[in-house]
């Protein structure tokens, strides 16, 4: 039975917490940028989006607001998340002429009705056609090239900016799931107040972002390495360099690392015992940018005693599971949910 089909024109769109990435039919991922949006405070317009706005956070004259308009994989604040995806599907639209898409957006699969009425409106105000849903670790577990409709199971770990999402997915269809809003954005929260309260120095969300991804270690490494960063001393009020070690990074992180930890074992045990079976041979996979932090794998395969693999491109696994359902409908359009189907 035919579902319905996509045109050449429509596009995927991973709606992140942190990043902002699109895929376009026959095209791949067209762009990748920061979810962030700079608006005029007076006339309302947008001033910058993706890595420009994100260069303005916490540096902006009164007149503009720089903000992430996702917080936790969901909309924060609907004007700015509509005002940024019309400026991305009008800038996709001008380089490849796709006119009004048809899209599938990626959603964290423990959002609320409220909160996916909220995505759809966005995405319909900013342009789009028709909006379909997709649970974003059905979409990374696509994006990631497991076989989701295969009666076998497989576990996918998405940990995203705002949340970490564990799903186990057989025929097709998510049978066990847990989403954590604890992920990207909560380990750089850690580290600035690890870094306040240790070394009384006071550092942004953007410098706390490059510790992570220059020292962020789940467990010790083989050889401890270290970076200077710049802040605020607390005490003095002045600027101060200081250096901060792997070691510390790990300290800081240790508590959110231990509840994502914590969720996939919960998912697991409430796991059929056939589909145990197939996880166990097959392993765990990770995705998204959480999937990046050294020994991440090697703390998840110890506490679970399971093999784990960090999955290639983990960043791109949302959004690259979007395409793919887009390339091949037929076969995957049953995984979307047909949340709103409104022809303008």
């Amino acid at each position: 039975m035919k579902l319905f089909t996509f045109g050449s024109k429509d596009i995927g769109i991973d709606l992140g917490t942190a990043n902002l990435l699109v895929t376009l039919k026959g095209k791949g991922i067209v762009l990748k940028e920061p979810s962030v949006v700079a608006i005029n405070r007076k006339t309302g317009n947008i001033v910058a989006t993706g890595t420009e706005a994100k260069e303005m956070l916490g540096r902006t004259p009164e007149q503009i607001r720089a903000v992430r308009p996702m917080k936790d994989g969901v909309i924060a604040d609907f004007t700015a998340t509509q005002l940024m995806l019309k400026n991305i599907i009008a800038k996709v639209g001008k380089r490849y002429n796709i006119g009004k898409p048809r899209v599938v957006v990626g959603v964290p699969s423990g959002i609320t009705e409220v909160e996916e009425r909220a995505v759809e409106e966005a995405v319909i105000q900013a342009g789009a056609r028709e909006v379909y849903l997709i649970e974003e670790p059905m979409a990374a577990a696509i994006g990631a090239s497991l076989d989701v409709g295969e009666p076998s199971g497989s576990i996918i770990v998405d940990i995203g900016g705002g949340t970490t999402e564990v799903a186990v997915i057989s025929l097709g269809g998510i049978v066990v799931s847990h989403s954590l809003r604890i992920a990207g954005d909560e380990l750089d929260e850690d580290i600035v107040n690890y870094i306040k309260r240790e070394l009384n120095l006071a550092i942004g969300d953007t410098t706390a972002e490059q510790i992570k991804i220059g020292l962020g270690c789940a467990m010790p490494l083989m050889t401890e390495i270290s970076m200077e960063i710049r802040g605020r001393d607390l005490s003095t009020g002045l600027p101060k360099n200081v250096t901060i070690t792997s070691a510390q990074v790990e300290e800081a992180m240790k508590e959110s690392i231990a509840k994502i930890v914590e969720i996939i074992k919960m998912t697991l045990e409430k796991t059929p015992p056939e589909l145990a079976a197939d996880i166990m041979e097959k392993g765990i996979v990770l995705a998204g940018g959480g999937a990046l932090i050294k020994n991440l794998d090697k703390l998840i395969s110890k506490e679970t005693g399971m093999p784990v693999y960090v999955a290639d491109e983990p960043l791109d696994c949302v959004v690259r599971g979007a395409g793919k359902t887009l390339e091949d409908i037929e076969r995957l359009g049953r995984v979307l949910v047909n949340a709103r189907n409104n022809r303008r």
